[in-house]
């Protein structure tokens, strides 16, 4: 599986970002799509699990879902979906300008990250997370920071 970029393009803050959770027909890989994205202040995202063989959970990496690393901004409320089955979407708002890495509960070890930053035209100065709080499998699916602040979405080529 490679991602690929898109050219950045403006999106209006009132705009639904949608961003599925889908997967290989026999379940040997497990993704979102986009894993990478670029929103504004206030912008919603909505997660649809387009995998007709899996449940799937979007979850914010913060010490309180289920004790990981804190890898949102400071004063960013987590969020969890809950287990989404096929065709389920669940929708969060973010407000917090920073980085948010995410996760699907039983498929972060298969490297079903993303990531998502919340940022004003223009903005710059994100810095990364820790290489070392969490496991090398999971580091190697986030996209990096400035492709993302380059091309406004990373795509996955399933």
């Amino acid at each position: 599986m490679a991602a690929t970029t898109l050219s950045p393009s403006i999106v209006m803050a009132d705009t639904v970002i949608e961003i599925t959770m889908t997967g290989r027909p026999d379940g040997s890989k497990v993704w979102f799509d986009p894993l990478g994205v670029l929103i504004q202040p206030g912008q919603t995202i909505r997660w649809t699990n387009n995998d007709k063989g899996n449940a799937h959970t979007a979850t914010a990496y913060a010490p309180d879902d289920y004790d990981h690393p804190r890898r949102i901004p400071e004063g960013a409320v987590a969020f969890d979906s809950d287990y989404l089955l096929p065709g389920e979407s669940q929708e969060v708002t973010l407000e917090v300008p920073g980085v948010y890495d995410y996760y699907c509960i039983p498929h972060e070890l298969s490297g079903m990250v993303g990531r998502i930053i919340v940022a004003e035209p223009g903005q710059t100065g994100f810095t990364d997370y820790p290489e070392g709080d969490l496991p090398a499998a999971v580091l190697g699916g986030f996209p990096s920071i400035s492709e993302i602040l380059e091309h406004g979405s990373i795509r996955v080529d399933g």
